[in-house]
């Protein structure tokens, strides 16, 4: 390669998996991009990418120099971060993946308390219903649900939190779990619950889902709509106020979060402190909003 640029546009292509995808993120449109990497790969001599309608995908050869070009890019953030260690402020952009419960209803308010605090900081929330991959760069750190098992990644558990059966405060309150036989039911689409500790109906023995999404802040939506009966975050319910929780006693639901980071990017300053106010306030923030919930509901 022959210098950073190109190493940037290979780094993009290959997260991205086509150049419509990278365009945006290196400001370039996709026909230049395109001959970006063609120029890139006849100075290679050899394709770092197998192209196709449904996108690029990396050669062999491609995949062993992502690795090579990853590593050589986390380095020059490091030596970047050596000019803010110790420093006031923090600066520069941070990308945050996170689940749609996180994303939504936590981590907006917690990322612009600390961007509040450094003026010059770039924060970006990545919200997917789906694991994050670290290992191409779609974020910096992530917010998980359950701690991965492989990778070169370092974990650490930021708190629990809290469900419980909800709905809508005008339908009928059942008095035991039997009574949630015959009434419809708002959950994950069965076929996209990504994480097994996202399974939340599946102990309760129900037939099915009649009102399903991929969503956490969708299901919140369906019960605000009297769509039927369904598991909610109890950090989530007070940004509804028409939906209480209900058989509190009967069935209460303890999940919990991870930030997950790479192992190399722990020596920079600058994300480990991001990380820790993060932490900090995701355990704060849980808390003032579970609070909001009584034993009635909110």
């Amino acid at each position: 390669m022959r210098n950073w640029d190109d190493l940037r546009i290979f780094l993009a292509v290959a997260r991205a998996e086509s150049l419509s995808g990278a365009a945006p993120v290196l400001k370039m449109d996709p026909a230049t991009l395109g001959r970006r990497v063609a120029r890139l790969e006849a100075d290679v001599g050899a394709a770092l990418f197998i192209k196709s309608p449904q996108g690029y995908a990396l050669t062999d050869l491609g995949a062993r120099m992502m690795e090579e070009a990853g590593q050589a890019e986390a380095a020059l953030t490091r030596a970047a971060d050596l000019g803010q260690s110790g420093s006031a402020g923090l600066a520069g952009q941070i990308r945050i993946g996170a689940p749609d419960g996180c994303a939504n209803y936590l981590l907006p308010q917690v990322c612009a308390a600390i961007q509040a605090q450094n003026p010059e900081l770039e924060v970006q929330i990545l919200a997917l219903p789906r694991v994050v991959n670290l290992s191409r760069r779609e974020a910096d750190m992530a917010v998980t649900v359950s701690p991965p098992e492989a990778g070169r990644l370092t974990v650490q558990k930021i708190t629990d939190y809290r469900l419980h059966l909800a709905q809508h405060r005008d339908l009928a309150v059942p008095a035991t779990l039997a009574d949630l036989k015959g009434r419809p039911v708002v959950g994950y689409i069965p076929d996209m619950i990504f994480d097994a500790a996202l399974d939340y109906l599946g102990p309760l023995g129900l037939d099915g889902v009649q009102m399903a999404s991929n969503s956490v802040s969708v299901q919140l939506q369906m019960l605000r709509a009297r769509a039927g009966i369904g598991i909610a975050h109890d950090f989530a319910l007070p940004f509804a106020p028409e939906v209480r929780s209900v058989l509190r006693d009967t069935l209460s639901l303890v999940r919990s979060f991870y930030l997950v980071r790479h192992t190399a990017d722990r020596r920079s300053d600058r994300l480990h402190r991001f990380a820790e106010a993060l932490m900090d306030g995701l355990r704060a923030e849980v808390i003032r909003l579970e609070c909001l919930t009584d034993d009635t509901g909110v």
